[in-house]
């Protein structure tokens, strides 16, 4: 039977130490090309399988040399784990459902990255498609990840690419203002930013009336992303404005 000594311990953890840094090394390197192609490709949806893939081949490429420094037979360990598969296989279905779901929706190229959806009543923008699940970001920034699975087995909706620059407003009017002048002085208003885009134009939706207000909904899409909630701030000032001056015009 063959005993390690202390000097082959001390090079088993060099080399393992050497393993783990190479890896984290490879890793950083493939995350910081991948924010430089961002500035240059359109869609990223592609390069992020490519990068998951190739993240999850050196992780267990890793793992297979620091088996191999523990001196744990390969060949007996594949063996094993083909045997012990079907019984993982059941407790790791989900995991199974949404890896390949999620293979199935980049390749098919159903959602893109940057394609505006709704699931499950919340609605955001995909940053990003991996393997496991879908980041999609709603409008105050949340990031919400939705498994692959749910967008390959459920309903869903996907929205034109305007959509995704769009700010909707829901305003509550009091019963003295004129829905109509309100609509015409908000857009005047809106149209006059230059961080907003003229096509779609701003629109202004009415909603429903109850008792005590007229519900509106005020629509505007913006150029730039980044440029939402600074817009959405904006407005909702000038809807304010707006509010009290033809309020006070119509008494």
């Amino acid at each position: 039977m063959y005993i390690q000594t202390p000097m082959d311990a001390t090079t088993t953890f060099i080399y393992i130490l050497i393993v783990i840094i190479a890896t984290t090394i490879i890793i950083r390197t493939i995350a910081f090309l991948m924010n430089k192609m961002k500035r240059f490709n359109k869609n990223m949806t592609a390069v992020y399988l490519i990068s998951d893939i190739i993240t999850y081949a050196i992780y267990f490429i890793a793992l297979m040399i620091i088996l191999q420094l523990f001196g744990i037979n390969l060949a007996g360990t594949l063996l094993s784990l083909g045997i012990v598969g079907i019984a993982v296989s059941f407790a790791a279905k989900d995991i199974i459902s949404n890896l390949f779901s999620g293979i199935i929706l980049i390749l098919g190229k159903s959602i893109k990255v940057g394609d505006t959806i709704e699931v499950n009543g919340k609605k955001g923008y995909v940053e990003r498609i991996t393997l496991r699940s879908t980041i999609m970001v709603d409008d105050l920034g949340v990031k919400n990840h939705v498994p692959n699975s749910t967008l390959t087995n459920d309903y869903y909706l996907q929205f034109k690419p305007p959509e995704k620059y769009r700010v909707d407003i829901i305003v509550g009017l009091p019963l003295n203002v004129d829905i109509e002048r309100f609509s015409e002085k908000i857009i005047q208003k809106i149209s006059n930013y230059n961080g907003l885009a003229k096509n779609p134009k701003p629109q202004v939706f009415s909603k429903e009336i109850k008792f005590e207000e007229s519900r509106v909904k005020v629509s505007f899409w913006v150029k730039d992303l980044k440029d939402k909630d600074k817009y959405k701030l904006k407005i909702s000032n000038d809807i304010r404005k707006c509010m009290k001056n033809v309020g006070e015009n119509d008494e």
